[in-house]
């Protein structure tokens, strides 16, 4: 091939450019964004995980969860995601500024997820969580690995799991959940993006200046 090198360069040359336009462009616009600071409430939003979520985080990126929940709320027109009360407002660059892996997942399978701590009118705790996984329901497969069944020996846990029904542990056992499903559910109930910034509200239309 006539120019074979020359060609090779501006082939490279071109996925760099693309490359530099995609990844450096995108963290120019917000690779430093910080806490928004609200001088009424004396607080910086949004709130920096605990540390328990934070390594909640990893399990739940570890159990994949993101292939079937989502954690973006869609701004209005562009789907029902407020009128089922995931959300108040669209999600926004600054809400995942301390999630040091955004689990944004691209399909709901299950609901979204990205306010599932601050749900209207009524937002799950931390038994209804380990309820549910440790049962499922629906779709959504059970996750009984996160728990174990052990001899009740003298009181019983103040954490074991209230189960009923086929669920219910035989006589003198019970329960509990690993350490994995602690941090699973702490970092579930740190997602609740309630604040309003200012970027997260929508803009008027600009109209057209009446003729004189």
């Amino acid at each position: 091939m006539k120019n074979g090198l020359l060609f090779f360069l501006g082939l490279f040359g071109a996925l760099g450019l693309a490359w530099a336009g995609i990844v450096l462009g995108s963290n120019a616009q917000i690779g430093s964004l910080r806490g928004f600071y609200d001088d009424s409430e004396g607080q910086s939003y949004p709130l920096r995980p605990s540390g328990l979520a934070a390594a909640g985080q990893l399990v739940y990126q570890d159990l994949a969860c993101a292939a079937c929940h989502t954690q973006q709320v869609r701004r209005p027109g562009f789907g029902s995601d407020e009128a089922r009360g995931w959300g108040e407002r669209q999600s926004v660059a600054r809400d995942y500024i301390y999630q040091t892996s955004v689990q944004l997942g691209q399909s709901r399978i299950g609901p979204d997820l990205a306010n599932v701590a601050g749900r209207k009118p009524t937002a799950p705790d931390r038994g209804d969580l380990m309820s549910l996984l440790y049962s499922g329901r629906g779709g959504m497969p059970t996750y009984r690995f996160l728990f174990d069944k052990r001899r009740i020996v003298g009181q019983p846990s103040a954490y074991a799991l209230a189960l009923a029904g086929r669920l219910k542990p035989t006589a003198g056992y019970e329960v509990v959940p690993t350490p994995r499903a602690e941090e699973l559910v702490a970092y579930l109930l740190s997602l609740n993006n309630a604040y309003d910034y200012p970027e997260a509200r929508p803009t008027a239309p600009a109209t057209e200046a009446k003729e004189k």
